[in-house]
């Protein structure tokens, strides 16, 4: 049932991505921004050439990018935006007016940086440091990429956490937060209030904030106090800026927003799931303080962005009869927001999970927020060397699980597919579905085994 994968990346692209993963993994913070600041300062700080939103968060990062984005194109301005991970290629890291750039452009981005992060390796090493980061490096390319285009804005979405994140040696004129739920840990601190306190560090005081209601009230005093402290211009959800109503629909969902200058009404979203209501609420409320705050959207522009919004990897339908949803979540509160989708949008008679998750996340809490959703589950994992294996991940599954019944493991992923296919369809079932989750190389794997287009 699966297809093919898609053609390999061209030997240069090749050469140049095995560099960049020889220097510190993406998942690590060196909490030291002298390096970023010092490759872009010889490049002669070509962040600074453009305009620039941040956005941070635990959750619904790069959705409410690649909705603000759309809605800025749509406003006729030219657009950057970097986010990650990257689900089939890291050219997708970098976009210019929506679409990832060519190999040939990344593989130049990273020539254009190449003698500048030479002279930072250097100093850093002889002063006892490490050499940039794998994401440091990005941010660099994605930074110069923009400079050269060049675009009229950077929607940059952070990496980590928020103060000591790479993408922050930009000056934003609008900074975003969106929820902030537990994850990372062992970077951003053990609490909510910790964690809120490093997606703070985005915030400035020439920078308007947004920030998205938030379930945990620890998280929500932090941002509020850091807004205070620093005297910044605010919107906060359920105060300012708020989802009026939503209404699900056919491929999407009828929205009416109020935002930071008007009034938006029968939006129609073509994304799915409460949560993407917020997060084009956020991108709606950014799209305003950035274009002047005082003035409305223009509804039909608002209407052609949203419509056509796409957003791969997340509550994403990619196969029907039966259906397979699958999602990048890769912590509990995306996988509780994932069970609310799915619980919202479908009315599967039977629901099968195809879960495989990544070692540093909390395998446990995630398959048990994601049980009460599946009759069974298909454990497996990804090519990802950070993948828990699939007999141990199987293992915790069952206990989860409590019935061993329900949970089948499948080390080959293809294989994986198929099972959870014939699980949904068994006797001559016709409104099964398959839920895919667990970690973004999962969900990119899986589209790529189904042969589904990159982005846009």
């Amino acid at each position: 049932m699966p297809r093919p994968s898609r053609p390999a990346m061209s030997p240069q692209l090749r050469e140049v991505y095995a560099a960049l993963l020889e220097r510190a993994p993406e998942n690590r913070i060196e909490p030291d921004l002298s390096r970023i600041r010092r490759v872009m300062e010889l490049m002669g700080d070509p962040q600074h050439s453009y305009r620039s939103i941040r956005i941070a968060g635990t959750n619904g990062k790069t959705t409410t990018a690649r909705i603000l984005e759309r809605i800025l194109r749509e406003a006729g301005l030219r657009t950057g935006r970097t986010t990650s991970p990257h689900l089939h290629s890291p050219v997708e890291r970098i976009a210019i007016d929506g679409s990832p750039i060519d190999e040939d452009g990344f593989v130049q981005a990273y020539r254009d940086v190449e003698p500048f992060a030479r002279i930072v390796d250097e100093e850093s090493l002889a002063a006892g440091g490490v050499r940039l980061t794998y994401f440091e490096y990005l941010t660099a390319m994605a930074y110069q990429a923009f400079a050269s285009a060049p675009v009229d804005v950077a929607v940059v979405e952070t990496g980590l956490g928020g103060t000591w994140d790479a993408t922050g040696v930009v000056d934003p004129d609008v900074a975003v937060i969106t929820v902030i739920g537990l994850d990372h840990q062992e970077y951003l601190g053990e609490t909510i209030a910790e964690i809120a306190a490093e997606k703070a560090g985005i915030l400035t005081a020439g920078a308007t904030a947004v920030i998205a209601a938030q379930p945990e009230g620890d998280a929500a005093d932090v941002l509020r106090e850091r807004v205070i402290e620093l005297g910044a211009e605010a919107a906060f959800e359920d105060e300012q800026i708020g989802v009026l109503s939503r209404t699900p629909g056919v491929g999407g969902q009828m929205l009416t927003l109020q935002g930071i200058a008007g009034r938006y009404e029968d939006l129609f979203l073509s994304l799915l799931g409460e949560h993407q209501a917020h997060n084009a609420l956020l991108a709606v409320a950014a799209a305003e303080a950035l274009l002047g705050g005082d003035s409305p959207l223009d509804a039909g522009l608002l209407t052609a962005a949203l419509g056509s919004v796409t957003s791969p990897g997340r509550a994403e339908v990619v196969r029907q009869s039966p259906t397979i949803l699958l999602d990048a979540a890769h912590n509990p509160s995306g996988a509780e927001t994932l069970v609310a989708t799915v619980r919202e949008n479908f009315r599967f008679t039977r629901t099968i999970g195809l879960v495989g998750i990544l070692q540093e996340k909390d395998a446990e809490q995630l398959l048990a927020t994601l049980e009460p959703l599946l009759d069974s589950v298909v454990i497996t994992h990804s090519s990802s060397p950070r993948a828990i294996p699939s007999h141990e991940l199987a293992d915790l599954a069952r206990d989860v699980f409590d019935d061993e019944d329900r949970v089948l493991e499948a080390a080959s992923l293809p294989d994986a597919i198929q099972q959870a296919v014939d699980l949904a369809e068994a006797e001559g079932e016709m409104f099964g579905g398959v839920v895919v989750a667990g970690s973004v190389t999962l969900a990119a794997e899986v589209r790529d085994l189904l042969g589904l287009p990159e982005e846009e």
